[in-house]
């Protein structure tokens, strides 16, 4: 069986169904199954189903009279095999690593539920959107107390910025109201969250979110009509935190809790010009692919860098940091050892000030350390030394003075006037965390995998012997002519 179902409920969506299905079905991630359930469309749309169907055999289409959206996407989840469930609407459309960043976040953190960002479009606009701040693993009250600082939020009561666990859903019998048509995505969320031991936050947008004319959020609804519709919800989101709180917790909070009756639902809109929002399309990573260009050492290294930024973009998302900081990171953690400003500059072809600014910025998220210019000692003895300076009363002035010569380097840096009595140098080294690491290491995994796609081990096993001496002669040639 594949290991993800990814559910899509058509219902004459015959001018966007195309760019959906295609995003899904091109996508990086390939095993999965992919059902397109046609709720009794009356335009093209069943054609188009069935074409794709002939096409690939991952595509499962079943037409079905109109039930509405509830039950189609109950009737998919009986019909699934995968072990784990994906929604995605017949409006919109998925990044092309999704259903990939979404089971790998699963599956390293064994949590029962992944809930990811995701891009809210309009015309040729988007912005990004999410309410969690921080990314990793939280437990399902971590998840009740986000949520309620801002329950009427789309990233919590929609279904397609999750992946579910297909056993939590059979165990507990869990399925859309079919007797709701409002807020029952939201409702099926908040019953999955009671079954969740843990939850992994993904700070990656995966999805692409087109408002369209007609759906019930887009409305006018008065002041009253959403209240009265909130007034047939509010029984469960009560019954929600009074499972999670707890009684005595769930009364001291209720005023806060109610607060969800005089929310609207927000999916946060695109303004236009405003910081983070950006044209369509500036959002991910492209590469030129005309044939006309040729094979050539320009083209190949083109290619090449284009191949590591896209893999580098999750990392850059999901730590909240620039593409350039993701690409001294991954030179720290290839490295293996600490480095100076100057070789970062060599190898990553970043100004003085650029080098300079990434440090920073990766000091400040601790994912980098300075090393003090105090030449062969490791960390573990300097410590021990300033225990000793400190019992003799001489430990601040040590401090000091060695701050004042980081300061004073780290100054010449940016300005292009090293001092030359400064040795030796600073040097920097990784300090990421666990999954930082494994962030920066999944990249290369990525990133070889696609280069020796349907190569043989034998294959690959050659060329990579092959590619290692061309780079061994380039590397001897110049340390011939450095000695000159």
């Amino acid at each position: 069986m594949p290991r993800v179902s990814i559910i899509v409920p058509v219902y004459n969506a015959g001018k966007e169904i195309k760019r959906c299905v295609d995003s899904i079905l091109t996508q990086e991630y390939q095993d999965f199954e992919l059902f397109l359930m046609d709720d009794g469309s009356t335009d093209n749309s069943p054609r188009i189903l069935d074409e794709y169907a002939k096409q690939d055999k991952r595509v499962r289409v079943y037409h079905k009279e109109n039930t509405g959206v509830s039950d189609t996407r109950n009737q998919a989840m009986r019909l699934a095999g995968g072990e784990y469930i994906q929604f995605v609407d017949a409006d919109d459309w998925i990044s092309s690593d999704s259903t990939k960043l979404m089971v790998r976040a699963m599956q390293e953190s064994r949590a029962d539920m992944v809930i990811a960002d995701f891009y809210r479009v309009i015309g040729e606009r988007l912005s990004r959107k999410g309410d969690i701040d921080e990314e990793g693993v939280i437990t399902r009250k971590d998840y009740a107390d986000e949520m309620l600082e801002d329950p009427a939020d789309f990233y919590y009561g929609v279904l397609w910025n999750k992946l579910y666990r297909r056993d939590i859903l059979e165990k507990y019998h869990l399925e859309m109201d079919v007797n709701l048509n409002w807020c029952e995505d939201f409702i099926f969320n908040m019953e999955y969250v009671l079954h969740c031991g843990t939850i992994r936050v993904l700070k990656a947008p995966v999805y692409y979110y087109v408002r369209t004319e007609g759906s019930l959020v887009n409305q006018n609804s008065g002041l009253g009509a959403t209240v009265r519709m909130k007034i047939n919800v509010i029984q469960y989101y009560s019954a929600f935190y009074r499972n999670i709180y707890g009684t005595a917790e769930y009364a001291t909070r209720r005023p806060q809790i109610y607060g969800f009756l005089l929310d609207f639902a927000r999916d946060g809109g695109v303004i236009p010009f405003a910081p983070g929002t950006k044209r369509l399309g500036d959002e991910s990573v492209s590469a030129i692919t005309d044939p006309g260009l040729g094979r050539n050492v320009l083209t190949d290294h083109y290619y090449e860098n284009k191949l590591l930024e896209y893999y580098l973009t999750p990392i850059t998302l999901q730590n909240e940091i620039k593409p350039a900081d993701a690409r001294i990171l991954l030179y720290l953690r290839q490295i293996g050892r600490p480095v100076s400003a100057e070789l970062l500059m060599e190898l990553t072809g970043l100004s003085r000030s650029g080098v300079s600014s990434s440090i920073q910025r990766l000091r400040g998220k601790k994912f980098v350390v300075l090393l003090k210019p105090e030449k062969n000692r490791t960390a573990r003895s300097r410590t021990a030394d300033r225990q000793e300076k400190r019992k003799s009363g001489k430990a601040a002035a040590e401090e000091e003075r060695a701050d004042r010569d980081v300061i004073r380097t780290e100054k010449a840096l940016k300005t292009g006037k090293a001092d030359k009595e400064e040795k030796p140098p600073i040097l920097y080294t990784l300090a990421a965390p666990t999954y930082l690491e494994k962030q920066l290491d999944q990249v290369l995994t990525d990133y070889d995998r696609l280069r020796f796609d349907g190569f043989s081990s034998a294959e690959r096993e050659q060329y990579q012997t092959l590619e290692s001496r061309s780079v061994e002669n380039i590397r001897a040639f110049f340390a011939v002519i450095g000695k000159r």
